[in-house]
């Protein structure tokens, strides 16, 4: 046989691209909901102007014009260009009164988001731990609050300790504390059947960290959709309480007071109560798709269809 024989190499196969990152996949799935996306723009759009108010707004909200009372949009017969919304009843302008709207009605929702959140998680998981006569206490009272319609609840609270902007806080706190408590004591109590849970219990893992580290971790994807989806509704509630005189009290520019301040003009100048419910309806609108998006994303079985 010739010694010269060449044998020809074998390419190596190329190796399999390496699964994406829990934070890629997300956003890969987040990002196929168009609906989702476009809420995240809004929401985005909305958090920047609440934030940058005192740069963008063209005027103080408080501040008013005499003679330029009710002044009408800038496409309508009889505005003035000075004012692109026009203005209310006693000359103020609606555009600067709108974005520092934002700012309250946002930080109503962010401030009801984190206290529910916070004292949810802490109240549901001592009841899926401790369980007994505590957990059985707690649910009660849940059940008790789910029982009485939110808004209904909500007047008798602020009827009881005062109309304020740190009040309708407290309020719309409680009227939404029982989403959170069922929803982290129900998600506990199916992560206490598993074998990961056993295993840290055999350790010697104590009870409090068996809580924080080893079970809530695995509670927070509900959780976050609850948390966008209850943001939209604290909005909501608050503004049904500025609408009925119990919520923000005037001037604070919040949208709900800002229709309150306009019911008499729906006939007459229907534009200035107009534009407050629009910038309700848009915000809400675009957190719930946000949520949806967040749902959507966060949950296995539905990223996968």
């Amino acid at each position: 046989m010739p010694s010269d024989t060449v044998i020809p190499a074998v390419a190596a196969a190329p190796a399999p691209p390496a699964p994406p990152g829990p934070i890629r996949a997300f956003w890969r799935a987040f990002r196929e909901n168009r609906g989702a996306v476009l809420g995240l723009v809004i929401v985005s759009i909305i958090f920047f102007v609440a934030i940058f108010a005192n740069w963008l707004a063209p005027y103080n909200p408080l501040e008013q014009f005499r003679g330029s009372e009710t002044l009408p949009p800038f496409w309508a017969e009889g505005s003035d260009p000075k004012f692109i919304l026009g203005t209310d009843a006693v000359g103020r302008d609606m555009l600067s009164r709108l974005m520092y709207g934002a700012r309250v009605s946002l930080f109503i929702g962010l401030s009801v988001m984190v206290v529910s959140m916070v004292v949810g998680v802490a109240l549901g998981l001592v009841s899926a731990f401790f369980g007994g006569l505590l957990d059985v206490m707690i649910i009660r009272v849940m059940d008790l609050i789910m029982a009485i319609p939110s808004l209904v609840l909500a007047i008798l609270i602020i009827a009881i300790i005062g109309p304020n902007l740190t009040n309708t806080i407290v309020a719309v706190t409680i009227v939404g504390l029982p989403r959170y408590v069922r929803l982290v004591r129900a998600s506990a109590l199916s992560e206490l059947t598993k074998d990961y849970v056993t295993a840290a219990k055999v350790s010697g893992v104590g009870k409090f960290r068996l809580m924080t580290v080893t079970v809530l971790p695995n509670c927070l994807a509900p959780l976050i959709v609850q948390a966008a989806l209850g943001m939209s509704d604290a909005i909501l509630e608050a503004a049904g309480l500025g609408f009925l005189g119990l919520g923000a009290q005037p001037p604070t520019p919040e949208w709900g007071s800002m229709l309150a301040d306009t019911r008499d003009l729906m006939l007459s100048h229907p534009w200035v109560m107009a534009f407050p419910g629009i910038a309700i309806l848009i915000t809400v609108l675009a957190i719930n798709l946000l949520g949806d998006g967040l749902r959507d994303a966060l949950d296995p079985r539905l990223r996968r269809s």
